[in-house]
C-alpha cells in the first residue's frame, strides 16, 4: 500500500527501530526480575514494549505482584541499563541508508520516543545521529504515552504537516497503534524482539528498513 499523496515528513521511533537498545532492555528486564526470583518472559516483554518506562514497569509490577514502588524500579532499571549498555549500543540495520534517503528527498525528520529526554539524547548521541533530526519528542512532551496518539499528533504539528502526510516508522505494536490513531502513514518495522507483534492499521509491515516498499513510499 502506497500513500495517496506525497509524504512531507518522516518520524522515527527510537528503541528497536533506530538503535538496538531493546537488546539491552531484554537483559535489564531479566536481571531486574532475577533479583526478585521472577522470570522475564516473552509475553511480559511484549506487554511492556513501546510504553514510557513508568507505565512499562507498572505492567511488570502487576504481572508479578511485586511490592516495589514504580519510582524505585525506574531508578534501578535506569542504572542497570547504563551499566549494561556500555559498548553495546549500535544502529539497527539500514538506519544510515534510510536517513540518507530521507535527506536526499529534503524531507524533515524527527524522533518520537517513549523514553525520557536525557535518555533519548544520550542514546542518539552515543550512536552518532542526534544532530540529524529536526526535533526529538519524548515522554516529557506529552501527557499520555503510546499507545495514545498524542506524541504523533505533536510530531505532525512540529513538522507543520497534516498527520496523514507524515510517514511513521515503528517497531512495536504499541507504537504503531499510536501512529495509526494519529492518522499517520504508519509502517511497522519489527525488530527481532517484536517479530511476533501484530500491526493492525499499518500500511504494511516491513522486514527491515531495507524493505524496498519504504523507498517506494518516499518516492511517491
Amino acid at each position: 500500500m502506497l500513500p495517496d499523496q506525497p509524504i512531507l515528513a518522516v518520524t522515527f521511533d527510537m528503541d528497536g527501530l533506530l538503535v538496538n537498545s531493546e537488546d539491552v532492555y531484554e537483559r535489564v528486564g531479566s536481571e531486574t526480575l532475577r533479583r526478585r526470583g521472577k522470570s522475564f518472559d516473552t509475553a511480559l516483554r511484549d506487554a511492556m514494549m513501546g510504553r514510557p518506562a513508568p507505565d512499562a514497569l507498572r505492567v511488570m509490577i502487576e504481572w508479578h505482584n511485586l511490592t516495589d514502588h514504580v519510582d524505585a524500579l525506574v531508578a534501578e532499571s535506569d542504572a542497570t541499563f547504563w551499566e549494561m549498555s556500555a559498548g553495546a549500543l549500535r544502529l539497527m540495520p539500514a538506519v544510515e541508508q534510510t536517513l540518507a534517503a530521507v535527506e536526499a528527498k529534503g524531507l524533515p525528520k524527527g524522533v518520537a520516543t517513549s523514553g525520557a529526554r536525557e535518555y533519548a539524547n544520550r542514546i542518539l548521541t552515543a550512536v552518532g545521529i542526534r544532530d540529524r533530526f529536526d526535533f526529538i519528542l519524548t515522554a516529557s512532551d506529552v501527557t499520555a504515552g503510546k499507545p495514545s496518539p498524542e506524541i504523533y499528533l505533536l510530531a505532525a504539528d512540529r513538522h507543520g504537516v497534516p498527520a496523514d502526510r507524515m510517514l511513521v516508522l515503528e517497531d512495536s505494536a504499541t507504537g504503531c497503534q499510536a501512529a495509526v490513531a494519529a492518522g499517520a502513514f504508519a509502517v511497522g518495522v519489527p525488530s527481532p524482539h517484536t517479530a511476533g507483534h501484530a500491526f493492525p492499521g499499518a500500511a504494511f509491515v516491513a522486514d527491515t528498513l531495507r524493505d524496498p516498499r519504504i523507498a517506494q513510499v518516499l518516492a511517491v
